[in-house]
């Protein structure tokens, strides 16, 4: 089985989707991530975004889309 990896919001927000090693997009919120399962040949009716053996939500849960504070200057 595929495994999706959501990476940390970055500063405006947007976090990287990556299937197996391929970068699939920029999602913003979980409608997008879902969205982008289709073309790599998952169902995103039947994906549960609970789901730790489909998932790896990192910096945060499928409900975390708050920006990161722009680390520079800092």
């Amino acid at each position: 089985m595929a495994k999706v990896t959501v990476y940390p919001p970055d500063t405006e927000g947007g976090r990287r989707v990556r299937v197996d090693g391929r970068i699939l997009g920029r999602a913003f919120n979980v409608y997008d991530v879902l969205e982008m399962l289709e073309p790599v040949g998952l169902d995103p009716a039947t994906a549960a975004l609970d789901d730790p053996d489909l998932f790896d939500w990192r910096g945060g849960g499928a409900a975390d889309w708050t920006p990161r504070p722009d680390d520079e200057g800092a």
